[in-house]
């Protein structure tokens, strides 16, 4: 009997480990823990939070400003925002974004439902105005504070304000443009920590002024960053404000012991995240590369950080940074602040590393008509079709687009562009795959297929204007890897491996060779000059190198300006 008993557990362990070894493995490639974990996976919120805002709705307290203020009344002593040397609990923030808005009530006049420019970097004040905005029932328009000039105009006349509400710290891009903003008829209005200290107005704002405001109500305008011309105003309602908090925070499993660390741009990262104690990281790509390439210092490892949660995460930056800065799990996002869906995936080993999203067996069963992958002309990045006129889908690791189905109830919710009705319509494609049906457009970029090159350091894809060509011609500016000059980069070997890794209608006709890719102040990628300059030997500025794959050629070699007036004498055919 001692045997037995001994014994009996034996089949069953191994039982047990057969079982969870079966699952591991049916796990990690169906993907079914992370379908289940993401449920709509970006597309469609689920029955509770529809009905959480429903509730919303209901008890007229729709506003991110009524969340703020459940808290500073049920956990008031709670660190809310840290910022440098200063700590605000909830209580203590909402105090100041209450004397905040009636400083914008009593002495701007601010009016209920009126659309209010503010222009500044990550501060506390910064935040107490947005949210002093929010309780007002005004329109916040979020101005990039990198603009100046025809940038910073226009965004400024897209969102018809009577102010220019700006922090002191960004003066030296405003002033420049004093004279064009005031020849409109708006008023510029600085603000600093001490002027905000100084409001002593704590009077409640009354709940009048925000009763109006309806899930369908335009909360603030979101610019896009203008990588191909002028920015934007993307449409924040007050639903989608809501479902982007509830859900990321939902997603992120964030606890109130989290503290999550945030900055644009990154200044002395490693010792403000050690320093605060900080659980979470966000990231925008390109700031981690430049942390990585940057020295060693005593606080990288010194943190508690759990997870880097962003978007941008190159495939050569991935597992290094996770290495050198000791952060377990990488949580990529793919999204854009005009789109209609995102992807995530919650990264915590090897096998998932460099994917922008993960889209398993489950949510392909029950989604894949609302989200489909289609193949791109990536210079004109327009989705290509067969000869019945309907498009094309992509296979597996193929470049192209994300197309987001819009059934006509969806439209009112689908984001758009203000005042911009035309620029709205343009992102929506109609007869995809059957006659009459529409769908939103989200790029995906060939850039990183080409930038798995390991001479490669950064990549920029984009379309250029070829003389007697239809559309345009792929070109791809490049950053060599750090020791790579152009006598040792291998042409030949990036030729092979575009050729490899891209359908030959994506493959990059042309090379630019640049020291450094230009970016906006939200770090996208520019394209607005080197599409205007293209390949013309002529207009080409700078010493960047321009070189070409001509027809029957295994290597990319250099593009002279005699090669120029072969393809504008149609002696050269591109292919």
């Amino acid at each position: 009997m001692p045997l037995l008993i001994l014994t009996t557990p034996v089949p069953f362990l191994t039982g047990v480990a057969a079982t969870t070894a079966l699952s591991a493995y049916l796990n990690a490639k169906y993907h079914i823990l992370h379908d289940l974990r993401s449920d709509g996976g970006g597309l469609s919120p689920t029955r509770k939070d529809l009905d959480w805002i429903a509730s919303k709705a209901a008890s007229k307290q729709t506003l991110t400003y009524y969340i703020l203020r459940s808290h500073s009344q049920s956990q008031p002593n709670h660190p809310f925002l840290i910022f440098e040397d200063r700590t605000y609990t909830y209580a203590q923030f909402f105090s100041c974004l209450t004397r905040v808005g009636n400083w914008l009530i009593d002495e701007l006049e601010i009016e209920i439902g009126e659309v209010v420019a503010v222009d500044g970097g990550n501060s506390p004040e910064y935040l107490m105005l947005w949210f002093a905005l929010d309780a007002i029932g005004a329109v916040t328009s979020f101005v990039n504070w990198n603009l100046t000039g025809e940038g910073l105009v226009h965004c400024v006349k897209l969102c018809e304000s009577r102010y220019l509400i700006t922090d002191q710290d960004v003066r030296n891009n405003v002033e420049p443009c004093r004279e064009q903003l005031e020849e409109r008829g708006l008023k510029i209005k600085y603000y600093d920590p001490q002027f905000f200290s100084s409001l002593t107005n704590t009077t409640p704002i009354p709940d009048s002024r925000r009763e109006s405001v309806t899930i369908e109500s335009i909360r603030g305008l979101v610019y896009t960053s203008g990588t191909t011309g002028l920015p934007k105003g993307v449409i924040m309602t007050t639903g989608r404000e809501l479902l982007v908090g509830r859900l990321t925070a939902k997603y992120l499993a964030i606890k109130p012991s989290d503290r999550m660390y945030t900055c644009m741009p990154l200044y002395h990262g490693a010792a403000h995240v050690a320093k605060n104690r900080a659980t979470i990281i966000q990231y925008v790509g390109e700031l981690c590369r430049y942390l990585l390439s940057g020295p060693k210092n005593e606080f990288e490892r010194k943190h508690v950080v759990k997870m880097a949660w962003g978007n941008g995460m190159r495939p050569d930056v991935w597992e290094p940074f996770r290495e050198r800065f000791g952060i377990p799990i990488i949580n990529e996002l793919y999204a854009a602040t005009d789109g209609l869906g995102a992807t995530f995936n919650r990264n915590e080993g090897p096998f998932t590393a460099n994917a922008i999203g993960l889209r398993g067996s489950i949510w392909n069963w029950r989604y894949s008509d609302k989200e489909i992958r289609v193949k791109m002309d990536v210079d004109t990045e327009d989705i290509m079709r067969d000869e019945n006129g309907f498009a094309i889908r992509c296979g597996v690791n193929e470049p192209g687009q994300v197309l987001h189905r819009l059934d006509p109830e969806m439209l009112a919710g689908v984001p758009g562009y203000f005042n911009n009705d035309q620029a709205t319509v343009n992102r929506r494609i109609t007869d995809v795959f059957e006659k009459g049906d529409m769908s939103n457009v989200s790029t995906n970029e060939v850039a990183d297929m080409v930038g798995k090159f390991p001479q490669i350091a950064e990549t920029n894809v984009y379309g250029v204007s070829v003389p007697g060509y239809d559309g345009r011609v792929g070109a791809a500016c490049i950053v060599m890897a750090e020791g790579v000059t152009e006598p040792t980069f291998d042409f030949q070997g990036l030729a092979k491996h575009a050729r490899a890794v891209l359908p030959g209608y994506a493959v990059p006709l042309f090379l630019r060779l640049t020291s450094a890719l230009e970016y906006t102040g939200t770090m996208k990628i520019q394209k607005g000059r080197l599409k205007k300059e293209g390949v013309d030997p002529h207009l080409v500025s700078g010493d960047d190198g321009i070189f070409w794959l001509p027809p029957g050629s295994d290597r990319y070699l250099p593009f002279e300006r005699n090669d120029w007036e072969a393809i504008k004498a149609k002696s050269v055919r591109l292919t």
